[in-house]
């Protein structure tokens, strides 16, 4: 893991590596280019591809040694094994979620932790296996929900290169911001969440980016604005 500075807000972002890696997404280079967004928007990065081990970390951790932000860029484990791989990375992940402490998920992300129903609810929703699906890579057009809130307010659409995840499943409470058109119908591709509300659990907020399949995507002006924006907003700003 690679340890975060200190002095400022910090974020640990968890990486696809060994059962969280996979062949069709380079999360090296992804995970680079969310840890410099992060680092723009002030925060010191802590980058861990040991996913399990770190989510226990976080069940364990005293306040104090918790970090400002937790985010997410890693994918399905196929190797038989649960998502969270123990019960002490399911423990750290559901303490994460049941926090008031933000929430940041990249992309394939919505494929795992399947194990976790929390995962699922924390998120804002998920990609079904079976269901889900995204046409092949290439030129995505963009549209973004002026009125969704100040993370897209005055951001026009934008093509980008990437994946168009498509019939994901989402939750009701969840603020669509930006839709892309497949089939006939509009498919959400970036939403927040305010985890809690109605619950009785405590208020965090999550901010989910279906884009990112690869380091282009982040090359994007528009797309960076948003995660900026997002990123901030997160932070409670």
């Amino acid at each position: 893991m690679t340890a975060p500075l200190g002095g400022g807000p910090t974020a640990l972002l968890l990486t696809g590596e060994g059962r969280y890696a996979d062949p069709w997404h380079p999360f090296a280079d992804t995970s680079h280019a969310l840890a410099g967004l992060l680092r723009e928007a002030g925060f010191d990065v802590g980058i861990s591809g040991d996913v399990d081990e770190a989510l226990a970390d976080l069940g364990h951790a005293d306040a104090a040694g918790l970090p400002s932000l937790l985010a997410v860029n890693v994918g399905l484990p196929r190797d038989g094994r649960p998502s969270p791989g123990t019960p002490e990375a399911s423990a750290g992940l559901a303490r994460w979620l049941g926090s008031d402490r933000p929430l940041l998920v990249a992309h394939s992300s919505s494929t795992s932790f399947v194990d976790l129903p929390a995962w699922e609810d924390g998120m804002g929703g998920r990609w079904v296996r079976g269901t889900s699906m995204h046409p092949d890579y290439g030129p995505a057009a963009v549209h973004l929900l002026q009125g969704s809130g100040p993370v897209v307010s005055g951001i026009p659409d934008f093509v980008l290169p990437d994946e168009r995840y498509s019939y994901l499943r989402t939750g009701p409470n969840i603020a669509v911001h930006a839709t892309h058109r497949h089939d006939g119908r509009d498919h959400p591709l970036m939403w927040s969440l305010q985890r809690g509300i109605g619950t009785g659990a405590r208020a965090g907020r999550t901010f989910y980016d279906a884009l990112g399949h690869d380091a282009a995507s982040y090359r994007s002006p528009e797309h960076r604005a948003i995660l900026l924006r997002a990123i901030a907003w997160l932070g409670g700003n």
